[in-house]
Parts: C-alpha cells; sequence; structure tokens
C-alpha cells in the first residue's frame, strides 16, 4: 500500500510480530510492579481481540469466532487477507493475528443495548437482576421482534426500550411491552444478527462454517448461545470467558519458552483446560 501510494515505509516505525520480545522493564515500573528489571516485555495481540482469538479452542477450520461483549466482533480465521469486493460490501476487515494469521471480522452490536436497558431500568427504580431477567425472557412465547441491532440509535447511552419500541413502530412491527419481552427481543435481534454475520464471514473467507465459537462475557449468557445456535442452524461453543487474558499469557508463554508449538497447540491447550460448553442447534 505505502508503495502503491508513493510513500516511503521509513516514515513509519518497524512492524513488531506478536511473540517479539521488546526489551525489559525499565527501572520504575520494575519497583511499582515489585519484580525485577530483567522481566521482559513482550508483545502480544495487537489488539484485545487478536488475543481472545488465539484463545479461542478452534479444534477445525471451519470454525466461525465471536468475541462478545460489550460488541460483538464476529468473523474467520483466514491464512491471508481477502481483498474483494464482497468482503469490502460486506463490511469486513482484514486484521492483522498471531503467528501470521488474518482475522476477517465485522464488528457487530453486542450486549452494550441489554446491559444499557438494565441500567435504564435501574434509574427508574427497577433494580434488574441479569439471570431471572434471562429466566423469565427465555419463557416469553408468542411472536418476538427482531430488530436491526446495528442501527445507529442503539449506540449511544439512553433509553433502549423507547429506542425499541420507535424502530418497531417505523417498521410496521408490534413492540414488545414488558421487561422479559424487552429482553427476549434483544436476545433474538443480538442472536441473529450473529448468526448472519458468522455465516456471510465464512462466504466471503471461504470458509464452510460448520460450528460457532463464542467467547468472552458473552459465553455466560446461556440464552444468546443457544439462540445463536439455533437461528445459525450450526452448533455454538461458548467459553472461555476470559479469552483475551488467556490468548496474551498464551503467546507470552510460547515467548518465554515456557510453551511451544503452533497456535493449534496453544488452542488444543485451551480446549483441554477450558472445556466450551456445547450448545446443539434446535428445530
Amino acid at each position: 500500500m505505502l508503495a502503491s501510494l508513493g510513500i516511503p515505509a521509513r516514515l513509519l516505525a518497524p512492524l513488531i510480530a506478536p511473540g517479539e520480545t521488546l526489551g525489559e522493564l525499565s527501572a520504575d515500573v520494575a519497583a511499582a510492579l515489585g519484580v525485577t528489571t530483567r522481566t521482559a516485555v513482550t508483545a502480544v495481540g495487537s489488539h484485545d481481540t487478536a488475543s481472545a482469538v488465539v484463545a479461542v479452542p478452534m479444534t477445525s477450520p471451519d470454525a466461525a469466532y465471536i468475541s462478545c461483549g460489550t460488541w460483538g466482533l464476529v468473523g474467520v480465521e483466514t491464512p491471508r487477507p481477502v481483498l474483494t469486493d464482497a468482503a469490502r460490501e460486506a463490511k469486513f476487515t482484514n486484521e492483522g493475528g498471531v503467528d501470521g494469521r488474518v482475522r476477517l471480522l465485522r464488528n457487530v452490536m453486542g450486549l452494550w443495548i441489554l446491559s444499557e436497558a438494565g441500567r435504564g431500568w435501574q434509574r427508574e427504580g427497577h433494580p434488574i437482576d441479569l439471570p431471572t431477567l434471562l429466566d423469565s425472557a427465555e419463557e416469553v412465547s408468542g411472536p418476538i421482534p427482531i430488530f436491526d441491532v446495528d442501527d445507529p440509535r442503539f449506540l449511544p447511552p439512553g433509553d433502549m426500550p423507547a429506542r425499541i419500541s420507535s424502530w418497531c413502530e417505523e417498521n410496521g412491527v408490534a413492540a414488545p411491552r414488558t421487561r422479559a419481552e424487552f429482553a427476549r427481543s434483544i436476545i433474538e435481534s443480538l442472536a441473529q444478527a450473529f448468526a448472519d454475520a458468522a455465516h456471510e464471514a465464512g462466504r466471503v473467507g471461504g470458509v464452510d462454517v460448520r460450528v460457532i465459537h463464542i467467547v468472552g462475557g458473552g459465553a455466560l449468557n446461556e440464552l444468546l448461545c443457544q439462540r445463536t445456535a439455533d437461528r445459525a442452524g450450526v452448533p455454538v461453543l461458548a467459553g472461555p470467558v476470559e479469552a483475551t487474558a488467556l490468548g496474551n499469557i498464551l503467546v507470552q508463554a510460547r515467548a518465554a519458552g515456557i510453551l511451544s508449538g503452533s497456535l493449534e497447540s496453544l488452542r488444543d491447550l485451551v480446549a483441554l483446560t477450558h472445556q466450551p460448553r456445547r450448545h446443539q442447534p434446535r428445530a
């Protein structure tokens, strides 16, 4: 890209690969941490999602991943960038991963909407216990509105139930009425967005997605994981929750010689120590 634009590469800093030792701690930082200055500083994944993907226990190349927390990063891993019009038009990006892998992914709304809705109810004097709310949401029967979670109106803080109702009114859909119905609508809408993005990532990335891994805080939300499996029509494997921290420490451990082997061997270790919870798709 630099060459095609006539920009000399010397203007930018050298590229640093994950796992590369950058140096040792400075004396003041070492003193604050109570360690020696000989403690090495090692580069890990270029972004927290890059570290999280290291710890996705993928044992098959036919897998998509969702790093789910406040936001949902949905994609597949490829050996090289996917520079097609289809990938660009579908708003997928090619981001650097560990061991030269490419994370072909798209940013999808995550649990921000549910969290913000809960905060709004709490401000109104209705404290929410999330497990109880999700249990009630699972019991909701009848039509459940599916709304576009990536509509920009849901990005800022504010009254999420009112915004969902507004979206439903504009699109001729009956809006939820109770808190349980709002929660179920949010879960169903996120699950649909995750399922669609995972299969689209596979389509543009040349991966036949047969399983979806969910890591991060969203892996604790059993209703979201199950409904994603149902809507995607493939199993969802949930966990580990602390994937970013695990991926970070795995790259450091390999650089320090405590571990060895390929990225796949690191994932095998994750699978052995953090067995994911399996959600089979239901009819």
